[in-house]
């Protein structure tokens, strides 16, 4: 058989015991209860991997996809000064080309983790970085605004092809244990590693080359995890092949459209001429929460196949979670720009320096996603929610209390540290968690909710704090900044009350897939007939 032939099936428990137990042990083993028997397969390599070296290039795949998708948000923000200098881009349309890329990829991941139901994972995926390696590289060669702002609008589809595929292929893979902690753990690190590797290049290209580099870099980047991924990524096609998925395409539209004039309005209102008084943006927010109220009705009562079912929510602690993530990620974004913002502007550091002063953040994810795979297991998921939001209310403050001349050891780095913990700890347990309470025919659902509350979350918080730094710039640049992490601190105090008065998630200890769970209850009920 060929690399990408057929692949069975996610095998039951008891079929995964059979196959990956030599034949001349299994007597010994006979005696073995259940739960040492979930503990075992919790911790061993999926049989789909054939080796190691295979695992570690499908592990690579996988976990470049969030790298790659803050490479190109976190670098773009430090370069667009000198971008918009030398493509003589108005002050009041600089938002565009910064935001255009995260607003497409927030309102299209929910259609094409659809997608990755229908059709598989692993096409999805090798599609998704294909389509965003050649943007990039087309991005790169941009002579104008309008060049710039719809190559990085076009951009944002290969991440929102990809990074739904992303988890639906870690959630298929592996089982609920030990072994998915950790690459659960290694793929939310990727995320603070991607925004340094952005910065860094960014910094490098700004000062010692041009910055069409930091684009062609990346495109650079992207073709070496295509291709890693195309020979070691298990192709699942075959098993979807009878997929009872089907498009909603009237909630794709409706949802689509919806969002992205939902996040335009809110965005745009900061620099508007009249702010939410302006005609344009009072018309498309009144017309995104009438085409939202559209895709809701759609969903819950027309659609056969709807892109988001309502019985997600009515898994247990569901919709507190959700909510309280709203507030949580939403402060990733606002960090990550007015603490750059900050640094530069106020602080007047240089861009290699500002490289240098966010370290912090990539020496963290990578000790925390080592830490993190070890220990998820014996934590429950709500303490690492609240250590999530009380590293948000300390970061925050650090930013909102730091006197004019900031020593960076006092306050910048402390801030930095509390950065890496925030985003880390709660997006390996929301991943993990979504990932695990639903099946596998709904893992790019799984994905695709994973990473739509976290784009759409930075999309939505960021508009709002656009809102506050405009609104209040008449006091000055310096306390504009300070009363956006002001208003951080407010998210962050929100989640803290949310989490901690209604939401209850355990350990991610080796346990039954929600496959399995399935077939149990199921056999259970036939049995009682």
């Amino acid at each position: 058989m060929t690399e990408h032939e057929s692949v069975e099936r996610q095998p039951t428990l008891e079929q995964s015991d059979c196959l990956q137990k030599p034949p001349s042990k299994r007597h010994l083993e006979i005696e073995e209860d259940e739960d040492a028997r979930i503990e075992r397969l919790g911790r061993q390599r999926p049989e789909k991997l054939v080796s190691l070296w295979q695992e570690i290039g499908f592990v690579f795949s996988i976990i470049m996809a969030q790298a790659l998708t803050e490479f190109f948000v976190s670098g773009f923000t430090v370069l667009l000064p000198t971008v918009a200098d030398e493509l003589h881009i108005p002050a009041a349309s600089t938002t565009w080309p910064a935001s255009a890329f995260s607003l497409v990829v927030s309102a299209f991941l929910i259609p094409f983790g659809r997608l990755s139901d229908i059709y598989g994972g692993f096409p999805m995926y090798v599609i998704g970085c294909s389509w965003y390696c050649l943007w990039s590289l087309i991005g790169g060669f941009s002579q104008n605004e309008l060049m710039l702002d719809f190559v990085r609008a076009i951009q944002g589809l290969g991440p929102a092809a990809y990074l739904p595929a992303s988890l639906t292929l870690l959630g298929n893979m592996y089982r609920p244990g030990p072994r998915k902690n950790m690459v659960f753990s290694l793929y939310g690190a990727m995320a603070v590693v991607g925004f340094f590797m952005g910065i860094f290049f960014a910094g490098v290209c700004g000062q010692y080359a041009t910055w069409r580099w930091y684009f062609w870099i990346g495109a650079i980047l992207i073709f070496i995890t295509t291709v890693t991924a195309y020979f070691t990524i298990p192709s699942d096609v075959a098993e979807h092949k009878n997929s009872e998925a089907k498009m909603d395409w009237l909630g794709t539209i409706s949802t689509s459209s919806g969002l992205i004039l939902f996040v335009y309005a809110i965005t745009a209102s900061a620099h508007a001429p009249q702010g939410w008084k302006t005609p344009y943006i009072l018309v498309t927010f009144l017309a995104s929460i009438v085409i939202l109220g559209i895709a809701f009705y759609i969903e819950g009562w027309i659609a056969s196949h709807p892109l988001l079912p309502f019985e997600v929510f009515r898994i247990k602690y569901m919709r507190p979670f959700i909510l309280g993530l709203v507030f949580a990620y939403g402060t990733l974004g606002i960090y990550l720009l007015y603490a750059t913002l900050y640094i530069e502007n106020i602080m007047g550091v240089s861009p290699m320096l500002l490289v240098a002063w966010y370290l912090p953040t990539a020496i963290g994810g990578t000790i925390l996603a080592a830490v993190g795979g070890l220990v998820l297991h014996l934590i429950p998921g709500t303490y690492l929610c609240l250590i999530t939001s009380i590293a948000i209310i300390i970061e925050s403050l650090l930013f909102a209390l730091a006197p004019q001349n900031a020593a960076y050891w006092a306050w910048i780095f402390p801030a930095m540290v509390c950065c890496t913990i925030s985003i880390d700890l709660i997006f390996n347990a929301t991943n993990i968690f979504l990932s695990t309470a639903l099946p596998a025919r709904q893992q790019g659902l799984a994905g695709a909710l994973a990473n739509v509350l976290l784009q759409l979350s930075i999309a939505v918080m960021l508009g709002f704090a656009e809102i506050v730094a405009s609104g209040t710039a008449y006091r000055g640049e310096r306390q504009s900044y300070k009363n956006v992490f002001w208003f951080e601190l407010a998210c962050g105090v929100a989640s803290l009350v949310v989490f901690a008065g209604f939401v209850r998630i355990g350990r991610a200890k080796s346990a039954l897939t929600a496959d399995e769970k399935e077939a149990r209850a199921a056999a259970i009920q036939q049995d009682t007939l």
